[in-house]
């Protein structure tokens, strides 16, 4: 069995070219922006349709930080107000109750010949 020899054989430049080649050609492509995948995020999209863009308002920017929202033209309800709110809500439900225990009893009284108990 020979034995392998100590001196290990140089490659020849012919060899070693196309590793070079192929490392400069990494080394290029890494520094192009068209490998960028967050490019795409940052380009403005499609213009919008012509019924979105006629249905927005004027100035409808956001507001600047540090900027406080105008006053809103509409105040809550006073204390009496809430009440009296709650007071009709309260007898809208009553009444919805009603009307639904006596759709509930005039369902049973036309009970179909087919139905089962």
């Amino acid at each position: 069995m020979p034995r392998p020899s100590v001196h290990a054989r140089p490659l020849g430049r012919a060899a070693c070219l196309p590793a070079v080649l192929l490392a400069v050609a990494g080394l290029a492509g890494a520094c192009s922006s068209d490998l960028n995948p967050l490019k795409a995020a940052y380009q403005p999209g499609p213009a919008a349709p012509a019924f979105v863009a006629e249905s927005r308002k004027e100035g409808g920017d956001f507001l600047p930080v540090g900027v406080s929202a105008p006053a809103r033209p509409i105040r809550a309800k006073s204390a009496e107000g809430t009440k009296a709110l709650e007071a009709e809500l309260v007898g809208a439900r009553g009444r919805n109750e009603a009307q639904g225990r006596s759709a509930e009893s005039a369902g049973r009284a036309t009970r179909p010949a087919s139905a089962t108990p």
